[in-house]
């Protein structure tokens, strides 16, 4: 079902770009990083990705985001990891190593900023993109509608 809805989506925005890019990307800050939104659809970083790729300041931005995103979650990893190995030395009733656990605290420490940095430059990438549609007006609009099995698409001028 996620592939079927991801390739609706996917093939609703490649009929349908014009009328995707007259609509808003909302993003939400979330504890484990952000949420992107398009009316109602979720969309995933690769989507926004796709569709941030017509505005070069906005993809630039958006690919830090991704970059920094990509460390910390390495961080968060190699640190639950770390942290993880003497607690389950210490449960089985071994000689844990805590100088293992420290470690992994602090490449948890390590990794905070590296995703606060991310979420931050995200929120740019999305508001860069949201003012250059706001600037951009088109004279004609499509829209592309879904309806059971059939679909149609409107053109107003």
């Amino acid at each position: 079902m996620k592939y079927v809805v991801s390739a609706l989506l996917l093939f609703s925005l490649s009929c349908n770009a014009q009328s995707i890019n007259q609509k808003k990307i909302s993003i939400y800050k979330t504890f484990g990083g952000v949420i992107y939104e398009l009316d109602t659809l979720t969309l995933s970083s690769k989507q926004v990705g796709m569709l941030l790729r017509q505005y070069p300041e906005a993809y630039d931005e958006f690919r830090i985001s991704r970059s920094k995103s990509a460390i910390s979650s390495v961080l968060g990893f190699s640190s639950g990891l770390l942290v993880a190995v003497p607690l389950v030395t210490a449960v089985a009733g071994g000689q844990p190593e805590w100088l293992l656990a420290a470690g992994g605290g602090a490449l948890f420490l390590a990794s905070i900023p590296f995703s606060s940095s991310s979420k931050g430059h995200a929120l740019n990438a999305i508001e860069i993109y949201n003012s250059k549609l706001s600037a951009s007006n088109h004279r004609m609009k499509s829209t592309f509608y879904f309806y059971g099995s059939s679909a149609s698409l409107v053109i107003r001028f």
